[in-house]
């Protein structure tokens, strides 16, 4: 797991948090934000997956 993933998943986990609390005070813009910043958590989570997939593919042929 490298840094991007970890920053991937702290936003998915700090976007839950903020949908949940837009939820309960019935804020639907909290929500939508919250929302939000979860897919782009994921979006990061996933590039730190490919970037581990390359540098392991890399390492595997010698170029690296």
């Amino acid at each position: 797991m490298n840094k991007k993933e970890v920053e991937g998943s702290l936003d998915k986990a700090a976007g839950k948090i903020k949908e949940t609390t837009g939820k309960v005070t019935h804020s639907p813009t909290t929500v939508a934000k919250g929302q939000a910043e979860q897919v782009k958590g994921e979006a990061k989570k996933q590039a730190g997956k490919v970037q581990d997939a390359i540098t392991d593919e890399n390492r595997g042929s010698g170029r690296y």
